[in-house]
């Protein structure tokens, strides 16, 4: 992932929210040292005593952190010797797993894995916030990219429809603890409950660009009575006209991708709106947000197995959603793409208990302020598309992959 990248692109921070690749880099690595080479492997020596504080993100049980907004000041340690300190970690983790270690080490490891892919995702979104508000608009990789998602029009739903779900008792969740290679779940997701909902319906597809454009010219960000107080607020403040990477240049509108500048597809999911710009645009439409429950009742195909023409993730190397093809009544671009927006707060599931010792800052911390949101984008890898996958950011979020996908009541 970053071979594309110049040295000089390593050692940015493009804001406080955002990370530089160098600093994703040793971060993730100080996740093994940390919560595996220490406690576990005998004799371990830190490769550096002062990584542990550098390198920390949020793990008061273990320090106190750097602090965030400062990670794009530090020279040093260099490219390189952050990628020594892979390596380095890299060997004594592959000694101590031939060793025939305890349980609690592979799943740590597993853990630690599954952290590293969050982190891919991260790299990447931080990236382009870089690279997007360079007035170069350099590209991460060479394109178009995203015009190969775009199908014929002929195949293209002429509108937006809502599909019926039933409501009743349901299963929410999962008890997947503790991890294993095949089988694996953040404690956020967990324990399966039950839960009570009313019958809803969900649109049958993402809300595309040339749709939020037609909620920019009906006046959407002008509009008070669309927006939550505080969206309302944060719009004014942030000067908001326009999703995060649209750019109008001459009277058109462009988006700058993973691949460059350019022309805005109408056809392709809008992306980088925040769930205050979400919320006005559902609210334009008459319709709603979903819960995290109704999603995850809805989402029934197989947890990462959606249709290949209308899904992008990681693995797919095109760091763009993907536009939606005509596929009948089913729900379509449920997994990859773009995460969507849900109405639920991240709060923790009736019997939740965080992971012991350390390890339970992962998540249940965050459980305060803060929107859920499923589905996974085209930068999340595969094997993180499933139903029970709660993400979590604030609501003026707007720099990860996050879109729209409407709801109703029945």
């Amino acid at each position: 992932m970053c071979q594309p990248l110049e040295i000089e692109d390593y050692g940015v921070q493009p804001m406080d929210d955002a990370s530089p690749p160098k600093w994703h880099l040793a971060h993730t690595t100080w996740f093994f040292e940390t919560f595996v080479l220490k406690p576990f492997f005998p004799g371990y020596t830190a490769y550096h005593p002062q990584f542990e504080y550098l390198f920390n993100s949020y793990y008061n049980g273990v320090g106190t952190p750097f602090p965030r907004p400062s990670r794009g000041f530090l020279s040093r340690p260099t490219v390189a010797q952050v990628m020594a300190y892979r390596q380095s970690v890299d060997v004594a983790l592959t000694q101590l797993l031939h060793d025939n270690p305890p349980a609690e080490v592979c799943q740590r490891v597993i853990l630690g894995c599954h952290h590293e892919q969050q982190h891919q995702e991260l790299l990447l979104t931080d990236l382009k916030y870089n690279f997007g508000h360079n007035p170069l608009y350099p590209a991460y990789v060479e394109g178009p990219l995203a015009e190969l998602a775009v199908p014929d029009q002929s195949h293209t739903p002429e509108t937006l429809e809502f599909l019926s779900f039933d409501g009743g008792i349901h299963n929410i969740g999962t008890n997947v603890q503790p991890p294993t290679l095949t089988d694996f779940a953040f404690d956020n997701e967990s324990p399966q409950h039950k839960v009570l909902m009313s019958d809803f319906a969900l649109a049958n597809r993402l809300v595309t660009n040339g749709e939020f454009l037609e909620f920019i010219e009906d006046g959407g960000y002008t509009r008070p009575d669309l927006w939550l107080a505080e969206g309302w607020t944060q719009l004014q403040q942030a000067a908001w006209c326009a999703p995060l990477y649209w750019r109008c240049l001459d009277g058109q509108w462009h988006e700058y991708r993973l691949d460059g500048l350019h022309s805005l597809v109408p056809d392709l999911p809008v992306v980088h709106v925040s769930a205050h710009e979400a919320i006005a645009y559902a609210n334009w439409c008459g319709a709603r947000l979903p819960t995290e429950f109704e999603f995850e009742v809805a989402a029934q195909l197989p947890d990462g197995q959606a249709d290949t023409n209308q899904t992008s993730f990681l693995e797919s190397q095109r760091f763009h959603p993907a536009a939606a093809t005509a596929q009948g009544d089913a729900l379509q671009q449920t997994y990859g793409n773009v995460w969507q927006w849900t109405a639920s707060a991240y709060a923790p599931y009736p019997g939740f208990a965080p992971l012991p010792g350390t390890l339970g800052e992962y998540n249940g911390k965050f459980m305060s302020s803060q929107l859920v949101l499923r589905g996974a984008s085209c930068v999340t890898a595969r094997s993180h598309a499933r139903r029970t996958y709660r993400n979590f950011f604030y609501p003026p979020d707007r720099w990860q992959f996050s879109g729209i996908r409407l709801a109703a009541n029945v």
